[in-house]
């Protein structure tokens, strides 16, 4: 099969190769996917430069999102899957082969049937982006009737948050973007109430909006650029998801406004994500899919022989949505 893959970390078009590698045969308890579109995360890229974390594989295929058909199954998985479409999460958590090639074979619960009505396009957006915004909302509890914030609603995970959290009968919804050409993007999703952090008192937008109430449930992007913000729109329980804090990497934590709040901050990994609350997103996912009620990221689509200039492209953020990779 062709293949993009990594035998050290580095910049992307130092270490990123294409070529031919086996084809790979599932084993029990795994199917096989014919990969037709290779979704791209941060994650990725910080895996394939070494910045984050360095497996200790002597060859990574990278990616862990992805869409395709199921073309074979192994001991133990019913042959009635073979010909089903499928979304795929977590390909190359773990594990030394992700879906920047034309095959993965991976666990039968991690290829997951795409809902009715969704191109195999947008399924590759769902593995970390839906993933994430659901675990840094839902963690805690129920949404309805609660205030919610959105940092960056523009972004992949961002958009399906947005969404999210309306569906799931927010009391209130406030996002955050950085630009007028984004402010659109979080529209397009449904945000009532759209704030440019660069140029508003993000604070004052969001007690204004809530009536003066606060937030519950906060979701997440920069922890450590937004905690003053969070400390001023918190309400007394809040539960503070964060899955990003690259405007302060490693912030002071405040702990005694915290902890007299009584908040919870969860620093959410979507690849750690409960099985209980998964398989709760994946429901709700398909469900709303199927009802017509979601719009998936923009997204960019590459080659394969083009990944390093996908990567790039991620890193540099220099998109809005999601970037892609077809096989």
């Amino acid at each position: 099969m062709r293949a993009a893959y990594f035998t050290t970390y580095g910049p992307a078009r130092k270490v990123l190769q294409i070529g031919e590698l086996p084809d790979p045969k599932p084993g029990a308890g795994e199917v096989r996917v014919r990969i037709r579109f290779s979704g791209i995360n941060p994650s990725d890229c910080n895996r394939r430069s070494g910045t984050r974390d360095r497996p200790n594989y002597p060859l990574i295929v990278p990616h862990s999102d992805g869409s395709g058909e199921i073309d074979s199954v192994g001991p133990g998985v019913s042959e009635e899957r073979i010909g089903e479409s499928v979304w795929i999460w977590g390909a190359q958590r773990g594990r030394a082969f992700g879906t920047a090639a034309e095959y993965v074979a991976l666990p039968s619960q991690q290829a997951v049937p795409l809902p009715k009505g969704v191109t195999l396009e947008a399924g590759a957006c769902f593995g970390v982006p839906a993933m994430t915004a659901y675990f840094s909302l839902f963690a805690d509890g129920p949404l309805a009737d609660r205030d919610v914030l959105v940092t960056g609603g523009a972004g992949a995970v961002g958009i399906y948050a947005v969404q999210f959290a309306m569906l799931a009968g927010a009391k209130s919804l406030v996002t955050t973007v950085s630009t007028e050409a984004k402010a659109q993007v979080a529209a397009d999703a449904g945000a009532p109430v759209i704030v440019n952090y660069r140029s508003e008192d993000v604070a004052a937008r969001v007690m204004h909006a809530t009536g003066g109430r606060g937030v519950d449930r906060i979701s997440e992007v920069d922890f450590g650029g937004n905690l003053r913000t969070t400390l001023a729109v918190m309400k007394f329980d809040c539960a503070i998801g964060a899955y990003a804090s690259k405007g302060n990497p490693d912030p002071t934590l405040p702990f005694y406004p915290l902890l007299f709040n009584n908040t919870v901050v969860r620093f959410i990994q979507c690849y750690a994500m409960p099985k209980d609350l998964r398989l709760d997103g994946v429901r709700d996912l398909a469900r709303w899919c199927e009802q017509g009620r979601l719009k998936h990221p923009a997204s960019k689509v590459l080659p394969l022989d083009e990944i390093a200039t996908a990567h790039e492209m991620v890193e540099q953020g220099a998109i809005v949505g999601k970037v892609l990779l077809s096989l």
